[in-house]
């Protein structure tokens, strides 16, 4: 699905549906620069050397971190002229990108640099990465090869802003033996009523909530995806906020009532990753997790772990693609571009990105990558692992105010989990979360389209 095109005017639309501005949070996103805008020359590849070295900034996703030291080595044996740094500036997506925008304006900018489904807008509208149709035709990357869901998530007017590398879905994750001491079918519950008949037997074999459910920004707004479309809402329709829309307030009862009056999900402490250590632990019975986290889950786990798809609402399927795709800093030379540019390549070929998807857990994001070989010895090995490609049949380009907005993802995440875990009313959680959203979108987007 291709990412439709942004106007001034479909900008401009927000702000007055909206109403007034309110000063800006102080804990919001980054500013966007008065320069604004992402618009840059096209240039002519052809008389361009490539620089003799470049910095690639990395979360290193999915523990990944000795794999990309092993692309790095893999790299400079095919290109001897060329050093690779890696720097890790960063435990997740956020931190990366809070780096990467502190870092403008200084000599401290990578030539590489993680471009996460909720930060590549700012990048691309703060003007600090480039448009790369011009590079990939100079290198002859194959695009058309990209899965083009995930390719086209970084579109923009035409033009694409990054290229997909670790991109996930959330995945139900669940214990088969306890599904088995429950007496249930060897399967995900295919909708959320066919879990909820589940619930009982599933919360009597563990003794607590069977659903784990993860908390934090990048992550809380993204599974509630599911929920929320599965029931037939959003979070908006293009710049129009739906939070008030009486589907989008439902999928926020249904959530706050599966875990303050049901008891049938629970959300887990210990961090951004406790939902994760939970399930691996046998603490919980099931829940959800990105398909990046599948091989630790696979390696800590002391029981056989099921995926399926995420279970269906009233209104069908619904699940979020996410993940990081890779960008190039606008700060750099032609020659240090091109070297990154080159390297971008060989990072996201049908050899890399099996590699890193057997590894990992995250999807091949290239379509030939699935029929190679390699890749279906891992298939064969772990099944668990096509079930994210099965999935991705099913998923839609994310709502543009979380995914658009300067910390859109951070202020729909506070309303979540205050729904969570403080029993609030949705309509309220929901009503905070929509201003704080047109203040950002006022102030950090419809100034510099």
């Amino acid at each position: 699905m291709t990412r439709p095109e942004l106007s001034r005017r479909g900008l401009l639309r927000l702000g007055a549906l909206l109403g007034g501005s309110a000063a800006l949070a102080a804990c919001g996103g980054p500013t966007i620069s008065e320069s604004g805008g992402a618009a840059q020359a096209d240039i002519d590849w052809s008389g361009v050397q490539p620089a003799p070295q470049i910095t690639w900034w990395s979360n290193h996703p999915g523990t990944s971190i000795e794999l990309e030291k092993e692309y790095i080595r893999r790299f400079q044996e095919q290109n001897p002229g060329i050093t690779v740094n890696l720097v890790t500036a960063g435990k997740n997506y956020d931190e990366v990108a809070q780096r990467f925008q502190a870092a403008a304006g200084t000599d401290n900018t990578p030539d590489l640099v993680g471009a996460s489904d909720v930060w590549w807008f700012r990048y691309m509208i703060n003007g600090q990465i480039i448009p790369l149709e011009g590079l990939a035709q100079h290198l002859q990357i194959d695009t058309a090869d990209f899965n083009r869901t995930l390719y086209d998530d970084y579109a923009f007017n035409g033009r694409h802003w990054a290229l997909p590398y670790a991109r996930s879905t959330p995945l139900f994750y669940y214990n088969r033996d306890v599904w088995q001491r429950a007496g249930l079918p060897d399967r995900a519950p295919e909708t959320w009523d066919e879990f909820e008949q589940w619930a009982p037997a599933l919360a009597q074999a563990v003794g607590r909530p069977p659903l784990g459910l993860g908390p934090g920004t990048s992550w809380t707004a993204w599974w509630f995806c599911n929920f929320m479309w599965g029931r037939g809402g959003a979070y908006s329709q293009e710049w129009t906020l739906t939070l008030d829309k009486p589907e989008t307030l439902d999928a926020g009862e249904y959530l706050r009532s599966m875990v303050n009056d049901k008891k049938f999900a629970a959300v887990s402490v210990g961090g951004d990753d406790g939902y994760v250590a939970d399930f691996s632990a046998g603490v919980t019975a099931c829940t959800m997790a990105s398909t990046g986290s599948l091989r630790g889950i696979l390696a800590q786990a002391q029981f056989e772990v099921g995926t399926g798809f995420l279970p269906k609402g009233p209104a069908g399927p619904g699940c979020p693609t996410g993940g990081t795709g890779m960008a190039i800093a606008s700060a750099k030379s032609p020659e240090q571009q091109l070297a990154a540019g080159m390297f971008l390549k060989f990072l996201t070929d049908a050899e890399q990105t099996a590699n890193f998807s057997a590894g990992t857990g995250y999807m091949p994001v290239r379509t030939s990558a699935i029929d190679r070989p390699d890749m279906q010895a891992v298939f064969a090995k772990t099944p668990q692992a096509r079930t994210a490609v099965d999935q991705l049949a099913t998923t839609r380009v994310q709502d543009w105010a979380r995914a658009f907005v300067p910390s859109g993802d951070q202020y729909l995440t506070t309303a979540i989990e205050r729904i969570m875990l403080q029993n609030e009313n949705p309509a309220t959680a929901f009503s905070a979360a929509a201003a704080e959203i047109k203040t950002s979108y006022e102030q950090n987007v419809a100034r510099y389209i």
